[in-house]
């Protein structure tokens, strides 16, 4: 054997290039997991942070942490590595707060650039959240809001329009909508675009500087893995920033915060977007969290995504569709996030089953049955596991025999 040879013998054979990237997550082996687009599993780097963060740093360094650890750059650190994940150079994303808070904070900056204008244009089916704050903002500032399906969006942009808010991918459908298009349009009515990414950051490219994005907001629970409630992210295009008044006017957002003085002075970069103290113990685990895409490009991730969804999809038509569910989310590739959706009167009660089988996807009213292909860590053997047990349920009327009664906080 030559030694080319004994090298190649020596070195594992990976026939999924993923199979690494899924080794980083600490996924229970008696569990298949659909639900990433809600709830990241959690990566085991992370259990080793918490451990530092709180021994070490809070517990051995305590205030000191704040310099030694950096804490008081981890908003622009862990926004730093999500720029890259969503097509953003250098200085333009922060990490703070909640994706609501956030949305209010570049909603209000945005109307702000455009004095004058009375409307904001809104999606007709955003995530209830987005709708609530654009019409907190609205009251606020004075304005109406125009609420339309994306469709419909370019009839009704005029020169009353200040801001268009829209979701990249639809959250119950997985609808990718035209991010680079929309926002042509808006600009071209002198509008801007304010983005939620909170269903498309981690799994599928965003481009937000080569689209034109004005302002963008993610939720880091979702796809980026960053735990429960954790810290979303907030963008502004650089073209923007010198100029942003944004509404939340806290002490780590001030030019220099620890002059203390009595007049509020923004930072003049991104960090003006800061408010109040970091959460430093989330952002830490955020940011190691964000350690499992070190070794994967967005467009690989995005691949790898199309390669589950087409083959859950092409499944279901084979083998489900006759126990008559519907696929409610677009079958042509291009126009699919990386979730999809069915649609059953028993959708409700076939998830609680699918989750007593082991099976966890999620269910979103009156009758979605969500299930989400995060590109890192599900597998090939993963969806047909799940065809097969979908298809075993609706055989044995499991959905039937179990009387699940319909919750409206299933989650």
């Amino acid at each position: 054997m030559t030694f080319e040879d004994q090298q190649t013998a020596a070195t594992p054979v990976h026939a999924d290039p993923f199979d690494l990237t899924r080794a980083r997550f600490a996924l229970p082996p008696d569990i298949r997991y659909f639900d990433g687009n809600s709830l990241g599993p959690l990566p085991k780097a992370v259990q080793t942070q918490v451990y530092v963060s709180t021994t070490h740093e809070w517990g051995e360094g305590l205030i000191r942490s704040w310099q030694d650890a950096r804490w008081n750059t981890l908003p622009q650190r862990v926004g730093e590595r999500i720029g890259r994940l969503i097509g953003a150079a250098p200085g333009q994303v922060v990490a703070c707060d909640s994706t609501s808070v956030n949305l209010f904070k570049v909603l209000t900056a945005a109307v702000r650039l455009r004095p004058g204008r009375r409307l904001i244009v809104t999606d007709a089916a955003s995530f209830p959240t987005d709708l609530y704050i654009a019409g907190e903002v609205a009251r606020l500032m004075g304005l109406e809001i125009v609420n339309v399906p994306v469709s419909e969006m370019s009839e009704v942009l005029g020169e009353q329009v200040a801001v268009v808010l829209l979701c990249h991918v639809d959250y119950r459908t997985s609808e990718i909508y035209d991010l680079a298009g929309i926002t042509r349009a808006a600009h071209d009515a002198g509008a801007l675009l304010v983005a939620d990414l909170s269903h498309s950051a981690g799994a599928l490219p965003c481009n937000l500087d080569a689209s034109g994005v004005d302002f963008a907001v993610g939720c880091g629970y979702k796809y980026l893995n960053g735990g429960p409630g954790a810290p979303a992210f907030l963008y502004a295009a650089a073209r923007h920033i010198p100029n942003c008044e944004q509404p939340l006017a806290g002490w780590f957002g001030h030019a220099t915060p620890f002059d203390f003085t009595g007049a509020y002075a923004p930072a003049p970069g991104i960090e003006r977007f800061l408010c109040g103290t970091n959460q430093v113990i989330a952002l830490s685990v955020l940011l190691r969290a964000l350690d499992v895409f070190d070794d994967v490009s967005i467009e690989d991730a995005r691949t790898r995504s199309l390669e589950l969804t087409t083959r859950f999809i092409s499944a279901v038509e084979a083998r489900l569709v006759r126990h008559g569910f519907v696929i409610a989310s677009p079958s042509e590739a291009t126009r699919r996030g990386s979730h999809v959706s069915l649609r059953h009167p028993k959708g409700y009660a076939i998830m609680q089953e699918l989750a007593r089988r082991g099976v966890i996807g999620d269910f979103r009213m009156p009758d979605f049955m969500r299930f989400g292909f995060a590109p890192l860590f599900n597998t090939m053997e993963d969806t047909d596991h799940l065809v097969d047990e979908i298809d075993r349920i609706m055989e044995e009327r499991a959905w039937d025999k179990a009387q699940y009664a319909q919750r409206r906080d299933f989650t």
